[in-house]
């Protein structure tokens, strides 16, 4: 099989022919027969994990895609695994449209509110003599941990991991390691609390800059 998969990839014409019977040109969404005869092959979806009706689910066989058990992903969400896996992991929320493009993997009990956008994908810019929609894509994996709670209109950038049980609050944007146990808001996110452990309080962070503040307070 990884034979296969490496002569496609190496043959441009294979390569097209594979993209064309997978997906409608110039589309993301898969063909009918791969959302609904070959991906519940490939993908594993857990028990009691609702994805409502109106949710996009542009689903690529050649990635990984796994949702744990009791997960909610809600109407107009997209879940793109194109250039990624995606993971989600058992009680997890993926709130109204919002958006998840691979690599990304969340952990258990976490919390997407609506409008949030977690995107592994960047797009090449670099040569201005080719539109930017025609340069090469990197990607970097996000890594979300469990019990986080990511508030309404954020994003999280390529690259990115969300400590335990952190709060990223609506509106920010994210584009660094945000801390166990912390409170982060504004663009670009800042610490503005942390858990300590010591007075079982939430504390306010007089630092200005997210990158100072990196050890838990014990």
């Amino acid at each position: 099989m990884q034979k296969l998969k490496d002569r496609i990839k190496s043959s441009s014409l294979l390569s097209s022919l594979a993209h064309f019977a997978l997906k409608p040109r110039n589309q993301y969404r898969p063909r009918w027969w791969v959302r609904n005869i070959l991906n519940p092959f490939k993908h594993k979806r857990g028990k009691g994990t609702v994805v409502c009706r109106y949710t996009r689910m542009d689903l690529m066989p050649y990635n990984k895609f796994e949702i744990g058990d009791k997960c909610l992903v809600e109407d107009f969400a997209t879940i793109n695994n194109a250039v990624g896996d995606v993971f989600i992991g058992n009680r997890s929320l993926v709130g109204l449209s919002s958006v998840v493009i691979g690599p990304v993997t969340i952990g258990e009990d976490v919390m997407l509110a609506q409008h949030v956008v977690l995107s592994g994908l960047n797009h090449g810019y670099q040569n201005t003599r080719i539109p930017i929609k025609d340069q090469p894509v990197t990607t970097l994996p996000i890594i979300v941990e469990d019990g986080v709670w990511i508030g309404a209109n954020s994003v999280i950038t390529a690259g990115v991991k969300i400590g335990k049980h952190a709060v990223v609050a609506g509106g920010a944007v994210v584009i660094k390691d945000v801390p166990p146990y912390s409170v982060v808001a504004g663009n670009p996110a800042k610490v503005i609390k942390q858990y300590s452990f010591k007075t079982d309080n939430w504390e306010r962070v007089k630092s200005d800059n997210l990158y100072e503040f990196t050890e838990l307070r014990v």
